[in-house]
């Protein structure tokens, strides 16, 4: 079985595959300070409370933005499971071409979730990642990575806002009915809402009409992604599991 994992900057999330078919995931939070062997026994525990045992693993796949767990990360991968991880980085095989100035300046996960939306829903397609950062990638109709555009995640935007001023509290992020707020929490929850919407909307249209693709498929992931795609017509396909996908499938790429 392969241990699929993505580490973010807010999250590593786990998927654990048999096959093609993703039977398990978890998330847990991104910790510089976790040691080898915590990774390992933590890995182990969840491994054995869903009825698995760690030789059932036999692969790995690592995609990370955040550099300082990985010596960790993978040295309690190797010690409790007895697997050398495959880690995406420049040299590995994706299907993917990268045609931007500085190929390596190109995140592991932008560069998964672009293979997961091209294998999976092919091209021409923007891949949207509603992360710590929110993405916007456009891959070309023959797989070709050939722009993107990066802002602030959703939750890191709500909270420059709460934590930047000196009277309004933190909020809980949803969907909320109407635009207009009536008091200080709902008129926040309508500018973060509606406002991460219009952001959405207008960056893909600007996509669509600059590289003048206006037909682009429009797929989406990540965290907070489901409470805005369910609320514009400009995404397609709402697909949670597309990380963890891309890992999988350039896993099988390297055979």
């Amino acid at each position: 079985m392969l241990f699929a994992i993505d580490v973010g900057n807010t999250n590593i999330t786990v998927g654990l595959f048999r096959e093609k078919e993703l039977v398990k995931q978890f998330r847990m939070i991104t910790q510089t300070s976790r040691t080898s062997d915590e990774y390992g026994v933590f890995l182990g525990e969840w491994l054995s409370l869903n009825g698995f045992q760690m030789a059932d693993i036999t692969d790995v796949a690592i995609s990370s933005v955040v550099p300082d767990i990985m010596h960790s990360l993978v040295s309690g991968i190797i010690k409790y499971f007895d697997v050398k991880p495959l880690i995406v980085a420049p040299g590995v095989k994706t299907g993917i071409k990268i045609s931007i100035p500085n190929p390596r300046e190109l995140g592991a996960d932008r560069l998964v979730d672009a293979v997961a939306a091209y294998e999976m829903y092919g091209g021409p397609v923007i891949v949207v990642d509603f992360g710590t950062a929110t993405t916007h990638d456009l891959v070309l109709e023959d797989g070709t990575f050939y722009a993107g555009v990066t802002s602030p995640g959703i939750r890191l935007a709500a909270n420059a806002l709460w934590t930047g001023t000196a009277k309004l509290p933190e909020v809980e992020i949803k969907k909320v009915d109407t635009i207009l707020g009536r008091d200080t929490v709902s008129s926040m929850q309508a500018g973060i809402y509606y406002g991460y919407i219009g952001q959405t909307e207008y960056i893909i249209r600007k996509l669509k009409e600059e590289s003048k693709l206006p037909n682009l498929k429009v797929v989406a992931t990540g965290g907070l992604g489901k409470l805005i795609a369910e609320s514009t017509k400009e995404i397609d396909i709402y697909d949670p599991e597309l990380t963890l996908q891309g890992l999988r499938i350039i896993y099988d790429k390297q055979g």
